[in-house]
């Protein structure tokens, strides 16, 4: 009985810790990473109505610089 219980919570362990390699591996994936970022920023780059071109360029020049920042790229 005592054999039993140890492979029982040996491959729950060895489960748990596959999945959580695997979810680990997923989630820091660079299309996943791209994605969170671009819905994270993406209302940053709606154009709102009334909104004089050069306020506009500085908008989307911090969304890109936030978004950029985001997903790990250097600032130059």
């Amino acid at each position: 009985m005592n054999r039993l219980r140890i492979i029982w919570i040996l491959i729950a362990f060895f489960s748990f810790s596959y999945l959580s390699i695997n979810f680990l591996l997923n989630y820091n994936s660079l299309e996943n990473i791209e994605k969170r970022c671009m819905n994270k920023f993406e209302k940053d780059f709606k154009n709102p109505l009334g909104i004089s071109l050069e306020e506009w360029d500085l908008i989307l020049d911090l969304a890109d610089n936030n978004y950029l920042k985001c997903i790990g790229m250097p600032q130059y």
